[in-house]
């Protein structure tokens, strides 16, 4: 049986970024990823860098959005990461930061922009609200029909099928060793920490380990379930759609306070469109959301995207769709990250439950920390300690 440090489930961003920090400071890793790296929601998401509060945070209410704002001192951490990234990992992740508009339209819309702007001038990012013609001097191609803007210079997007290779290659060259096509069937506890069980096509491999991460994305809950613990993270299924490539013609990021719209021109000249609009997830044969199969593009959200997109963007219409996709990625309760140690389970760490592209860089250089003893609080508003009622019977020491 070979000990580690810390065994990571999960191949995506977090995990693969979190990895290779923990193998820069010496700790033995392996990942444990059941497909390849980067094939769920950091591979299949549009990449943006969205440093402003999400639409999905301001829409149920001001206790929600007052309890988001907690994250705006992560959002300023991470706008810090992404730039030191570019020179640290090379430029082909390309990394792109000239900006993001949150675009309104109606009297309503602009109210909220500036209750949202004043949570974050006040949480220190540098947010500012503009009026449409100015928001059209910085982004031309925006419609008249944009009021006003809120505008934050450091927003951008990067390419997300570049990012977690790239993390993960850094990681194998330093030690990490990866296990990949490989399930973790069970996990049972020891004097020096948890022994796992991995299957990996018709064989099982016997890990033991200090410490284990669960970076799994949507199949979060169900890793955690062999830990003997409820991790409330619920799957969701959304859409995403490409153009074909066009001359520059958006260097922002453009977001909606009131539609769900993400919309930015990526390096190769496609547009990307998308903002939260809803697929169908299947079932799988016990009647669960099916994790494995991709989920079912609904028709009415992909006229929905492309015509928020088009009417706030009119140039996008004049171009041809090539492709539309589906992902399934996480949230939890509160739509707040999930992330760091467990306390009914002492040495198991968990990282999901959205903004996961946005802040992974981030939270993997604090996790790593974390995960190796050192004293680190800012990632305290994210802990999993906040749901210990959902574990108060489970969780502990397994046999």
């Amino acid at each position: 049986m070979k000990r580690l440090d810390v065994v990571v489930i999960g191949g995506g961003l977090v995990g693969a970024a979190t990895a290779f920090r923990l193998a820069q400071a010496g700790a033995s890793v392996a990942v444990v990823e059941a497909g390849y790296p980067n094939i769920g929601a950091s591979g299949a998401n549009a990449g943006s860098l969205h440093f402003q509060l999400e639409r999905r945070f301001l829409e149920n209410g001001e206790a929600l959005a007052d309890q988001a704002a907690q994250v705006l001192s992560l959002n300023r951490l991470a706008i810090e990461e992404w730039r030191r990234l570019d020179a640290e990992m090379g430029p082909d992740l390309h990394i792109h930061m000239r900006g993001g508009l949150m675009v309104a339209e109606t009297a309503d819309q602009v109210r909220t922009l500036e209750r949202k702007v004043a949570r974050e001038v006040e949480g220190g990012l540098d947010t500012r609200l503009i009026d449409g013609a100015e928001a059209r001097t910085i982004a031309p191609g925006l419609s008249e029909a944009v009021t006003a803007a809120a505008y934050l210079p450091s927003e951008g997007h990067a390419d997300p099928k570049a990012l977690t290779p790239a993390f993960m290659t850094r990681a194998q060259t330093g030690g990490v060793q990866l296990l990949q096509g490989a399930r973790l069937t069970a996990a049972g506890a020891d004097a020096q920490g948890y022994r796992l069980t991995v299957r990996r096509g018709e064989a099982d491999i016997e890990l033991a380990t200090r410490k284990v991460l669960i970076a799994a994305g949507a199949w979060t809950g169900r890793i955690g379930e062999l830990f003997n613990l409820h991790l409330p993270i619920y799957p969701v299924a959304l859409l995403m759609n490409v153009t074909e490539r066009a001359p520059p013609i958006l260097e922002q990021l453009i977001q909606h306070v009131g539609q769900r719209l993400s919309m930015k021109q990526a390096h190769a000249g496609n547009m990307l469109i998308g903002g939260g609009w809803p697929s169908r997830m299947l079932l799988d044969a016990a009647g669960r959301f099916d994790l494995d199969r991709p989920a079912e593009l609904l028709t009415p959200s992909l006229a929905g995207n492309l015509g928020v997109a088009s009417r706030i963007f009119p140039p996008v219409a004049e171009l041809n769709l090539i492709r539309s996709w589906t992902g399934i990625t996480a949230i939890t309760a509160d739509q707040t990250p999930l992330v760091g140690e467990v306390p009914q389970a002492p040495g198991v760490y968990v990282a999901a439950g959205g903004s996961a592209f946005t802040l992974g860089p981030v939270f993997a250089r604090l996790l790593a920390r974390l995960i190796l003893d050192e004293r680190e609080d800012r990632l305290s508003i994210f802990s999993p300690a906040r749901f210990g009622h959902l574990n108060s019977f489970m969780g502990g020491r397994l046999a």
